[in-house]
This record gives C-alpha cells, sequence and structure tokens, in this order.
C-alpha cells in the first residue's frame, strides 16, 4: 500500500498540484491586500492549516483573525473571510459564510466541492482535488491517504504558496516577518 512513505504521498500531491489554477489563488491574494481585516476559518485538521495561515498572514503585518477565538473582533463590509473546507458542508462554517455575506464581506473557500453550499455562496473559490468520508463517492480522486489527508496537505501547500506571493508583492523578507514571530515562548 504504502511502500515508500513520504515519497508516495508527495508524488501524490504532485498530481493534484497539477490540476491546481493559480489564477484562482491571486484572486485570494488580491482580496488580501484589499481587506481591512482577513478572518479565517475551518474545523478539524482543516482548521489546524487555517490557523497555520493565519499566522503567516500575521508575520506579514496583517490584520487577521481566526474566527471562535476571544480576541476576534466583529467582520465587516470591508473585510475577507476565508473557509477551509472539504465538503464545503460544515453546518458551522455555513453559518458563518451566510452571515459574512450578509454583513457585505468578500468570502473565499478553499474546498474539493465548490458547487457544495459555501462554494457557491463564496465570492471565490480555490477548488482542490481530494477526498473525504463527508462526500464518499463524490469525486473522482482516490487517496491511498486516509480521511481527508491529501485535500489538507494541499490546502496547506497553498495556503504557503500564496504568502510566498503576498511576501512579493507586500516586498516583506523572513527577516521583517521574524520580527513579528512570537516571543513569549
Amino acid at each position: 500500500m504504502n511502500k515508500n512513505g513520504v515519497l508516495d504521498i508527495i508524488k501524490e500531491l504532485e498530481k493534484s498540484a497539477l490540476l491546481l489554477n493559480q489564477e484562482e489563488q491571486m484572486l485570494v491574494v488580491d482580496e488580501i491586500i484589499k481587506a481591512d481585516k482577513v478572518f479565517l476559518a475551518g474545523v478539524g485538521r482543516t482548521g489546524f492549516v487555517m490557523k497555520a495561515f493565519s499566522n503567516r498572514l500575521m508575520h506579514l503585518g496583517l490584520k487577521v483573525y481566526f474566527v471562535g477565538e476571544p480576541t476576534t473582533p466583529a467582520i465587516s463590509k470591508n473585510d475577507l473571510l476565508v473557509i477551509g473546507s472539504g465538503s464545503g458542508k460544515t453546518e458551522s462554517l455555513i453559518y458563518m459564510c451566510k452571515k459574512a455575506k450578509d454583513i457585505g464581506a468578500t468570502v473565499s473557500t478553499i474546498t474539493i466541492f465548490p458547487n457544495a453550499p459555501i462554494g457557491t455562496m463564496s465570492d471565490i473559490v480555490v477548488s482542490i482535488v481530494g477526498s473525504t468520508p463527508k462526500n464518499e463517492n463524490n469525486t473522482s480522486f482516490i487517496s491511498f491517504q486516509p480521511m481527508g489527508n491529501a485535500f489538507e496537505q494541499m490546502t496547506w501547500l497553498v495556503c504557503d504558496n500564496m504568502i510566498s506571493i503576498l511576501m512579493d508583492i507586500l516586498d516583506k523578507n523572513v527577516d521583517e516577518m521574524f520580527q513579528l514571530h512570537a516571543n513569549l515562548e
């Protein structure tokens, strides 16, 4: 099954990467730059990926918040909500999406299923091939990895790619970013 370990995972991710649409990612990057505040949301392992993305956005000096944390302020019209959801139908994330849209904020999602509820409500969709047990048999992508691993891994890489693009656009380097790194460790 997994004869070469990590190399098999990398080969699978490489196949997925070839199917990515760089223009979708650039649309999100443009909205991140325009937004007054950037909010990120996700649950489970995808939530961890979105928290990591929010961490790097903070290192770039942006006003960024992970939804649900006690210090997260109200979202407003000139803000962006980025949702990570493999299935695109997680109830709590659907609620957040509706609320943000009602307020007039821009919404983006990273998902396997752009036609699921969150994708259809979003202004920008970044489509990633993957599989999830929540949408069994509704995708042509078959992963040898368990659960939503392939989606979560590719989402992490897509978010890191957007950070690299933002570093170039915002003319930020690692030394500048490190100045914002946590120092109460």
